[in-house]
């Protein structure tokens, strides 16, 4: 009994023993093998970065486009777009809300020495050419020519009916309503809205001495009655296909997105122009553009693309532009965020130029000007 119990005793100590060499050589490859484990799964699943870009929503199409492009061929890079217009694109940029603004206007010099307080230099370039074009919700009316009187007297609400002789007189062949004429304007600080006030102060006297210019602005319309103010191109669209007999102003691709009736202007030339492609491209080229140092943006004149020369040119055409810092001693991004801003904006200013990555709508950068924006971007610092 003695030897048998003696016997059970011993095969269960050889048992412990083969247990603990098991798991002694268990233990000693551990920490060999999972380090390796742990390197394959960071190479293969790198730290995702997220890049944040607010305000204009004059290029909201053309970016939403680079985006979806940009993130299939670069997934550990999320990029996270909000409107809001260009004046929220220039105060989010200011607060640090935002890592890349988007402003249509270029910054005034009293923001951009605001943004020099913080104790780093902002840098400005433009990123695409797009126009502003005039839309309509008249179910009478395909075709609608504006003379440069016309519209102006339109949006100061002096021509009241779509009937008024003033417009009958340049759209003969149209059967226009009388019906009251609804002017859907933007409620935002909007880069649109100073896109087009500057083309009505420009072609019309009297818009600018009585309205003027600016990203806001008191819409004459609004005081008789007939106005109506909308947020963003996306409300400005929706307002107008809600309101028969409405017109508005909006930026090319969302009229083209939502298949809005758009009106043919006269340019300087005094030919009734639609904007397209070919018109935009003739208004760019009869123009020489002048685009500062990025360090010097508030000196860009908005002015210089509209109301091109040419009898194929359309008039109200623009550059719309990126906010960046440059991150002098790592004040704004870190060195990973800052690689990948520059990664992305290389990207933007060089394949995204190219007809295969533009959302219709907007033109490709001259050279020239491409070549300002990627000087910008080499002077980012990644530290």
């Amino acid at each position: 009994m003695v030897s048998s119990m003696r016997w059970m005793a011993l095969l269960l100590m050889g048992l412990v023993g083969v247990g603990l060499l098991i798991s002694g050589c268990i233990g000693e490859e551990t920490p060999t093998h999972q380090p390796k484990v742990n390197s394959r799964s960071k190479a293969k699943n790198p730290e995702i970065i997220v890049i944040r870009t607010s305000g204009a929503t004059f290029p909201q199409y053309q970016i939403q486009k680079w985006i979806e492009k940009y993130q299939k061929i670069n997934p550990h890079v999320k990029i996270e777009y909000e409107g809001g217009g260009s004046g929220y694109g220039q105060e989010a940029f200011l607060k640090g809300l935002t890592d890349i603004g988007r402003t249509d206007p270029p910054v005034k010099e009293s923001t951009w020495k605001k943004f020099l307080q913080t104790g780093d230099q902002p840098l400005q370039f433009p990123e695409i050419v797009g126009a502003v074009v005039v839309v309509y919700n008249v179910p009478e009316v395909n075709e609608l020519k504006l003379s440069r009187e016309v519209l102006a007297k339109i949006f100061l609400g002096e021509i009241e009916y779509w009937d008024d002789p003033a417009i009958k007189r340049l759209n003969p062949n149209e059967k226009l309503p009388h019906k009251k004429i609804i002017v859907i304007h933007r409620s935002d600080a909007s880069g649109t809205t100073a896109i087009f006030t500057t083309y009505l102060s420009l072609i019309s006297k009297e818009w600018a001495e009585k309205v003027g210019v600016g990203k806001v602005v008191d819409w004459p319309v609004d005081k008789v009655g007939r106005g109506i103010g909308a947020k963003g191109n996306p409300g400005v669209v929706a307002a107008l296909k809600q309101t028969k007999y409405s017109i508005a102003y909006t930026e090319l691709s969302f009229a083209i997105e939502e298949n809005l009736k758009v009106a043919a202007l006269e340019n300087k030339a005094g030919k009734f122009v639609k904007p397209n492609e070919e018109t935009i491209k003739a208004a760019v080229a009869n123009v020489k553009a002048f685009i500062p140092d990025p360090t010097e943006g508030y000196k860009e004149d908005l002015k210089q693309l509209l109301d091109a020369p040419g009898e194929n040119s359309y008039p109200i055409v623009a550059f719309t532009h990126i906010l960046v810092w440059q991150n002098k001693g790592g004040k704004h991004y870190t060195p990973e965020k800052a690689k990948a801003i520059k990664d992305f904006l290389r990207w933007i200013l060089t394949e995204g130029q190219k007809p295969e990555n533009l959302a219709p709508g907007y033109v490709g950068l001259p050279k020239e000007v491409a070549e300002i924006g990627l000087k910008a971007v080499e002077m980012i610092e990644e530290r």
